[in-house]
């Protein structure tokens, strides 16, 4: 004897399949943005704002000065 398959229930299929998708899409995009800012972001600001802590400016502008990088500035 052959038993007899269920036939698959189509109707609303597609709007039970996209509600699970889209949540896991939000849910792991989420996911992503925040591990991005905490792992890349606030290291590249520390990173920056100790740069800027020893950055002077005028030093770096003389430097360039003196080698010629400008074309309108004379060099001392």
């Amino acid at each position: 004897m052959s038993a007899v398959i269920a036939k698959p229930v189509m109707r609303g299929l597609l709007a039970k399949r996209l509600r699970f998708h889209l949540a896991m899409a939000f849910t792991l995009s989420f996911a992503m943005a925040a591990s991005v800012r905490f792992l890349l972001g606030d290291s590249r600001k520390k990173a920056y704002a100790d740069f800027y802590k020893k950055y002077d400016a005028m030093k770096s502008f003389e430097d360039m000065r003196a080698a010629g990088v400008f074309e309108s500035v004379k060099p001392k």
